[in-house]
């Protein structure tokens, strides 16, 4: 038979109703009384009921997230913050994934009924403001990413203009003038690839150098092929930057490849600086400089956000949270290939 409560009393001396707090959290236990009750859990190795805890508040304890491609590094990264962000508060997260397509969010955001999640992360591309006013699920909604929304629900997004401006202060810092952008897209301004070519076009001014629509370039996509794609477009048509800012680290790795494959080395001939810092940007032949929102803050916000929700579910302004970025400085523009 397993552990139960009553074994933990008797063997830390308290009442069950002691350990009953102590495993559920409640404040009102003294430190050394919450030590000597987890020291006794330890020692017998119990394990609570969770989804019974859940039940007794009327919840599944289950989360949602729904993102829009799994197999992009970033989201992957960003969906293990927030395992292990939902986990520390005995949560499990249920994984989606809507391949950026606004009927796929849209179902996400009504398709989940509120006896099988306690509440919904999505990170939308497409999703449109009056399919946010126009949901009806009560269960809590928080949305990530760096669309902009009027919508009365959380949103967690970081300053992409300002971290596009400090990617390109950078390149500017290190002597760089003619500096690309790549992943431009025809699509609403309130989208992220706006906002940074907004950054790019705002740091560029700021520093008296003109920013040459040339040397911009357009992408259908947001991987390594799109990013090749971009670059060799730019160079066939006989552009020749001296730096490179793509829209995200994929891009990037794609730009570089093809910078290799046409004889020009990075940073030498031309710097690179990507956005994400997925894990590859630090495993390249040449590391590769990039913007690094801060995954863990963004996670561990979008979590208790849906948490405090459902504790207080009177809380009625949506709240806009901005989580840090840094920016990471490697050989690609950088170091000992310099």
């Amino acid at each position: 038979m397993g552990v139960s409560l009553k074994d933990v009393a008797q063997r830390a001396g308290v009442s069950v109703k002691t350990v009953s707090n102590v495993v559920n959290d409640y404040p009102h236990v003294t430190p050394a009384m919450r030590a000597r009750v987890q020291q006794a859990i330890d020692e017998l190795g119990y394990r609570p009921n969770l989804t019974a805890r859940h039940l007794r508040k009327g919840r599944t304890g289950i989360i949602a997230l729904a993102v829009p491609e799994l197999g992009n590094p970033y989201f992957a990264e960003l969906a293990s913050a927030v395992i292990d962000a939902a986990a520390r508060h005995h949560y499990t997260v249920l994984l989606d994934h809507t391949a950026g397509m606004r009927e796929k969010e849209m179902l996400v955001c009504q398709g989940f009924q509120t006896h099988v999640i306690d509440g919904l992360i999505l990170s939308p591309i497409e999703l449109e403001n009056q399919d946010l006013h126009g949901r009806t699920d009560t269960s809590p909604l928080v949305l990530l990413g760096e669309r902009e929304y009027d919508a009365p629900y959380d949103h967690i997004a970081i300053d992409n203009v300002a971290a596009a401006r400090s990617a390109v202060r950078h390149l500017i810092a290190i002597g760089r003038q003619r500096i690309a952008f790549l992943g431009a897209r025809a699509e609403s301004a309130r989208q992220p690839a706006h906002l940074r070519l907004r950054g790019w076009r705002e740091e560029l001014s700021a520093a008296g150098l003109p920013h040459d629509d040339s040397l911009v370039a357009p992408t259908d996509g947001y991987g390594r092929a799109d990013g090749a794609q971009a670059m060799a477009t730019l160079l066939d048509r006989g552009v020749r930057p001296d730096a490179v800012f793509a829209y995200n680290d994929l891009q990037a790795i794609g730009a570089m490849r093809v910078l290799g494959e046409r004889g020009l080395r990075v940073p030498q001939d031309v710097a690179v600086v990507g956005f994400d810092d997925i894990e590859e940007s630090r495993f390249g032949a040449i590391t590769l400089t990039t913007v690094a929102p801060d995954k863990q803050a963004i996670a561990r916000q979008a979590v208790n956000c849906v948490i405090s929700r459902l504790t207080d579910s009177a809380e009625a302004e949506p709240r806009r949270l901005r989580p840090g970025h840094d920016l990471v400085v490697r050989e690609s523009t950088l170091g000992r290939h310099q």
